[in-house]
């Protein structure tokens, strides 16, 4: 039982953590990098994505954050920086 709900609490923290990646990327990409010629790159979401996970990977030391919950925070900054590109681009 207690097994069980802490593996539900560790998906629950990968998928707030993988929103909020989300989230702060695509902001910060249509703020921030709006006059960034660079930003419209197409390695942008993969360097965004990288950078995530290597922020996130020393928190796999406390005991409900995994490998997995690291490459969903990185898929999650990635995502939202192809997003913010693509608002970027279509002019919102």
């Amino acid at each position: 039982m207690l097994n069980t709900l802490m593996r539900l609490l560790a998906i629950g923290i990968a998928g707030f953590g993988g929103i909020m990646a989300f989230g702060f990327a695509r902001g910060f990409v249509r703020r921030r990098l709006r006059f960034v010629d660079a930003a419209r790159s197409p390695m942008t979401p993969i360097l965004a994505g990288g950078l995530a996970l290597l922020i996130a990977a020393p928190f796999t030391m406390l005991p409900l954050v995994t490998g997995a919950t690291v490459a969903v925070v990185g898929l999650g900054a990635g995502l939202g920086a192809k997003s913010g590109v693509t608002a970027i681009r279509r002019g919102e």
